[in-house]
């Protein structure tokens, strides 16, 4: 049961839940508080009392209407990249504090290692997240864009479940992950960076193509 798994937490557990947030965080933040905060105010799983923030009815509120404009906005091509871009400012510290808030009552030191690892986690979920979206905003039709942001929410469920319920296999899998962003960002910046530069000598050259 998820509730005896997490209410005597293993540290195995605990770095699983304080990465599978901030994880989590990267791709869809305001469906990780409300998932994770709604299975905690029914009993499905207890969190550590510094969490618990997150199965109040208000928060709950908040991020359900807050997650439910993120999934339209995520479906729209173009808009999407225009909403990661406005939660950059978000996503981030907020996976750094919900990993924070998974250490518990751990020592400081050890809740700020987590902060600052779920800082570098969310970070490069959300940059991974927003660089591939917007490589797939290059193609005019919206299916692509669609089977990727089903597929995202489909990878977060599956996620959170690993990091709840298996928790050294969702470590693993999270280190294998951030290997892969590691290796896949700078070609994703090269990419949109080509693409920045071609839109831009388009833009200059199109005044000279326009007849007398």
């Amino acid at each position: 049961m998820l509730i005896g798994r997490l209410a005597g937490m293993d540290i195995a557990a605990q770095w699983a839940l304080a990465g599978g947030l901030a994880w989590a965080s990267g791709f869809r933040l305001y469906a990780t508080v409300f998932i994770v905060g709604l299975l905690a105010h029914y009993g499905v799983i207890e969190l550590p009392p510094s969490l618990e923030v997150v199965q109040h009815p208000w928060v709950l509120v908040a991020s359900g209407i807050l997650m439910f404009g993120e999934f339209l906005a995520d479906k729209v091509p173009a808009f999407d990249s225009i909403w990661d871009a406005l939660n950059t400012v978000v996503r981030i510290p907020a996976g750094a504090l919900l990993a924070w808030g998974a250490m518990g009552d751990e020592p400081a030191a050890t809740q700020f290692i987590a902060a600052l690892a779920g800082g570098f986690i969310s970070g490069g979920t959300h940059l991974f997240k927003s660089g591939g979206r917007a490589l797939i905003n290059t193609s005019p039709e919206p299916v692509s864009n669609w089977a990727a942001s089903f597929s995202e929410d489909g990878v977060l469920l599956v996620g959170l479940w690993l990091a709840l319920q298996h928790p050294w296999i969702f470590l693993i899998l999270l280190a294998l992950f951030l290997a892969l962003v590691i290796w896949l960002l700078p070609k994703l910046l090269r990419a949109l960076g080509g693409i920045v530069r071609r839109l831009r000598r388009a833009a200059s050259a199109s005044p000279n193509t326009r007849p007398p």
